[in-house]
């Protein structure tokens, strides 16, 4: 039997992606690059949430088109303050049949809630990930692969299109382009603030969820340690992540240039790229820096560093030392220990010797 993947009858492809996470996205990309090189003539569908088409876009000819997801009860991700939307469910999938799927792959996760969405496609043949305890249909347990829960992210994906025909080519590759426009306005914004390539340090404090932000004070005592080596010292984050910036910034003695909100996604893309290193929590961040070839120090809390942390000697992970880590939780339900347990003088002893490589 042909894997679907290597199958020249299979032509239009659909991938369940139902994530929002810049991270989720980028550690796709290594598998959705080898896809495009293995079978140009494919016509690859992603389908995730509207709110995400800056970053597909980045994604170039990995991915011919976005087909909004409207969204759905069991499923999780979300943006905020956006509620699923049932009357909008008819529309997705007479949308997702109109394009004649060949294949619907789910490449969300451990999730059975992305199968179904999988399975209304209407697509000729449907598999991906099979989650834990969750029973592929008869006949199709060729088309699944069962979560490989001990893997990277970005292996997970490139594990499930080999096994369905993509050839193996090594380990997975991060990327991201960074337009000339915006290397331009980089560039300016380094002159701005009188800031030279590889002569700061990027501080990232913000990320998606309260668990995974390590303490302001903790933040600005690294950015002060840096400041003292003789780095000058950048805080960055979303538009959102404002007063979390200003709060490191303001926690520090040493000043620092607080660029939260300030710079666009390849903005701050360049701006990892050139620092010395960037020292932040288990988000986007961590993995723009990994597509970037940046330095980066990661502090892992509730987040699991097999799954997200990028290996390699231009990064570190830092993770907390209590039992209940990793834990699901969004907001910690007793005494955050986890971020007790990471010290300021080990996140510091890993940028210093990212730093001195």
């Amino acid at each position: 039997m042909t894997a679907p993947l290597a199958d020249p009858a299979v032509r239009r492809v659909a991938l369940v992606r139902l994530r929002l996470g810049l991270g989720d996205l980028l550690c796709s990309l290594p598998a959705l690059h080898r896809l495009r090189a293995a079978r140009p003539d494919l016509r690859v569908t992603l389908v995730t949430w509207a709110e995400t088409a800056g970053v597909v876009e980045r994604m170039g000819d990995a991915v011919d088109e976005l087909l909004a997801f409207p969204g759905a009860d069991d499923v999780p991700d979300r943006p905020p303050g956006r509620e699923p939307d049932p009357a909008s469910w008819a529309a997705f999938t007479a949308a997702a049949a109109a394009r004649r799927f060949d294949l619907a792959l789910q490449v969300y996760g451990d999730r059975p809630a992305a199968n179904r969405v999988t399975a209304a496609l209407g697509a000729r043949l449907v598999g991906g990930f099979a989650p834990t305890g969750w029973t592929p249909p008869p006949g199709t347990e060729h088309l699944h692969l069962r979560y490989p829960l001990e893997l990277h992210e970005a292996e997970r994906h490139t594990r499930l299109f080999e096994h369905l025909g993509v050839p193996p080519a090594g380990p997975p590759v991060m990327a991201f382009p960074v337009p000339p426009a915006e290397e331009a306005g980089h560039a300016a914004t380094l002159d701005r603030h009188g800031l030279v390539p590889g002569g700061y340090a990027v501080l990232h404090p913000g990320a998606s969820s309260p668990t995974r932000m390590w303490p302001v004070e903790r933040y600005a005592a690294v950015g002060d340690a840096l400041a003292a080596d003789g780095l000058a010292v950048v805080v960055t984050g979303g538009p959102g992540e404002r007063p979390l910036g200003a709060a490191v910034a303001a926690a520090m003695r040493a000043p620092a240039v607080d660029l939260t909100g300030a710079t666009g996604l390849g903005g701050l893309a360049a701006l990892l790229r050139d620092a010395a290193v960037l020292v932040g929590n288990d988000t986007g961040s961590a993995h723009l820096a990994a597509a970037v070839g940046a330095r980066s120090v990661t502090v892992f809390l509730p987040g699991d560093p097999v799954r997200w942390a990028h290996r390699g000697p231009r990064h570190r992970a830092v993770v907390a030392d209590v039992p209940c880590a990793p834990c699901p939780h969004l907001v910690c339900p007793i005494d955050f220990r986890c971020a007790d347990s990471v010290r300021p003088v080990d996140v510091l002893a890993a940028a210093r010797a990212l730093v001195a490589r």
